[in-house]
């Protein structure tokens, strides 16, 4: 399946996207794509629905992001080698795990607000999964079994709040719109293999990122289990695997980084596509 949020921000609507294509509503079956809806009962109720009876969208809505009220907004770092040596970082030994905080999640086709002191701003296609039951000390061997589903996402950053101001990541990760998720979340059971997917990036029509899941130092498996050793995730919770090489931080002979006007694009094969428009924030 194929579910989506639609809708003006904040007043999303649950829907699911039929097998020709057409976006069909799903808000009186469910309230919203978020926590128990995406449990495996949730999503078996869902299954059992025949899309061709639901009632279709008309026009042409906002997409939004793919999951509703997500608590924990987690996220991987320099998790591809080859991007790990563009950033001048060591290959890590455990996951590297921060958060982004989930205030920053917006829509795949919202503009990206470049915040107030910004000069930075960074662009990361990446593989998002979405959790779907409760998920505390896992096995690794049954890790993926508390997964829902994958998504689109763009881990947009700001490398001097990130790196060059004392502190974690998470201040270069969270600002207003630094969250695109979606447009879909699709179930696992239409993702043959989520080690072998393709992932793309352009900035104004230009190549920038190309990579596979194939080329990640921990799978999403070890990233589950990982993650549930340190703290406990719940339904709805989203968990961005890390990027591959081509970051704006990493061009060379000199990094390029966004600026007011340009448009990034990004997909990740079954997964959809992302349009960004890069605008200055109104303070």
């Amino acid at each position: 399946m194929k579910l989506v949020r639609y809708g003006a921000p904040g007043r999303e609507k649950p829907g699911m996207i039929d097998k020709d294509g057409k976006l069909r509503d799903l808000s009186k079956i469910v309230p919203d794509i978020a926590g128990d809806v995406l449990s495996p009962k949730g999503l078996n109720r869902l299954r059992k629905l025949k899309p061709e009876k639901l009632p279709p969208v008309r026009g042409n809505p906002r997409i939004g992001p793919c999951v509703g009220k997500v608590g924990n907004f987690i996220a991987i770092g320099l998790n591809y080698s080859d991007h790990a040596a563009e950033a001048g970082m060591p290959i890590p030994s455990e996951p590297v795990i921060f958060n982004k905080a989930p205030t920053c999640i917006c829509g795949p086709n919202d503009d990206t607000i470049i915040p107030k002191g910004s000069s930075k701003l960074d662009w990361e296609v990446e593989l998002g999964i979405v959790i779907g039951q409760r998920a505390r000390y896992l096995s690794k061997e049954n890790a993926l079994d508390v997964v829902a589903g994958y998504c689109l996402a763009n881990d947009v950053s700001e490398r001097v709040f990130q790196i060059e101001r004392a502190g974690q990541w998470t201040k270069g990760k969270g600002c207003e719109t630094f969250g695109p998720l979606g447009p879909w979340l699709v179930t696992k059971d239409e993702i043959k293999d989520q080690q072998n997917l393709d992932l793309w990036l352009d900035v104004n029509g230009e190549k920038r990122q190309r990579g596979n899941t194939s080329k990640m130092i921990f799978d999403c498996r070890h990233i589950v289990w990982a993650c549930s050793q340190y703290f406990v995730m719940e339904p709805g919770d989203v968990i961005i695997t890390g990027t591959p090489p081509g970051v704006g931080l990493g061009m060379k002979p000199e990094p390029k980084f966004l600026k007011a006007g340009d448009v990034v694009t990004l997909g990740i094969t079954g997964l959809g596509e992302q349009r960004q428009r890069v605008v200055k924030a109104k303070v």
